[in-house]
């Protein structure tokens, strides 16, 4: 896959055997607590702190939010400290001012200390690709929940092939390499919505084809919408922490 063996090959990679353990989509419902959970495994040094490249947009590094909106397109309401910003509980979703369809997207993020909570209640958000395809963001660190819905998962479709979390207040990456879907003139999948996922510089999801948008509880079908829509991260009334957030467009890479 074009970009994403580049991320790859400078990252730690998990074994190809563990991809066995990435069930298909359709062998088990929404969020069950039958589905076995990833093994742990501690990460390395990799991905926190990485550097944009030249032709990176960087949509924070440090100072405001100038390339944020909140989701009615008004002013963003997360508070910005230390160099990252904050989710407000009750202020709703941020989103990119710009669009994008396929990207490189690296984002670093931090879970609250001490952690309060469990399950999906701990240190919870999401990282929305055009705003539907979520890769979820918790405090997984030591803390069980459905398999589909720990850090890193695809939520409510694919387990992150392990748990490469670290413990709270310390500052986590996804890389991520997406694909937008294709739709024919008559609105049928041509091509379906696609992920690779490094999480502390750890692959999770190699490649993964997406059966629809994310959702709680279901498993809705995919429907009709333009190829660039914000990128957009999730209010769950936690205070998660982002910093060092960057995107290379790829679709604008293929044209030029």
């Amino acid at each position: 896959m074009f970009a994403s063996r580049a991320v790859v090959s400078i990252l730690s990679v998990v074994p190809l055997a563990l991809a066995a353990q990435q069930n298909p989509v359709a062998d088990w419902p929404p969020h069950s607590r039958e589905r076995p959970t990833p093994p742990t495994v501690t990460p390395g040094s990799g991905g926190v702190g990485a550097t944009p490249p030249a032709d990176a947009i960087m949509l924070f590094g440090g100072g405001q939010l100038d390339r944020w909106e909140g989701a009615d397109g008004g002013r963003p309401r997360w508070r910005v400290v230390d160099g990252a910003f904050e989710v407000v509980a009750g202020t709703g979703t941020l989103r990119t001012r710009d669009a994008f369809g396929d990207v490189q997207l690296h984002i670093e993020w931090m879970s609250p200390k001490p952690p309060r909570g469990s399950d999906q209640d701990r240190g919870n958000s999401g990282v929305f690709l055009m705003g539907r395809y979520e890769v979820q963001v918790l405090d997984s660190y030591a803390n069980v929940t459905y398999a589909d819905g720990q850090a890193a998962a695809i939520y409510g479709q694919y387990p992150p092939l392990v748990n490469a979390s670290r413990p709270p207040g310390e500052w986590q990456s996804y890389d991520i390499v997406f694909q937008r879907p294709r739709f024919d003139a008559s609105g049928r999948v041509v091509s379906p919505a696609r992920f690779t996922v490094l999480h502390n510089g750890v692959l999770v999801h190699d490649d993964v084809a997406l059966v629809g948008p994310t959702a709680h509880q279901r498993r809705p079908p995919y429907e009709v919408h333009a190829d660039r829509l914000p990128i957009a991260l999730q209010d769950h009334g936690h205070p998660v922490r982002f910093r060092n957030v960057w995107v290379r467009d790829l679709e604008l890479k293929r044209q030029s």
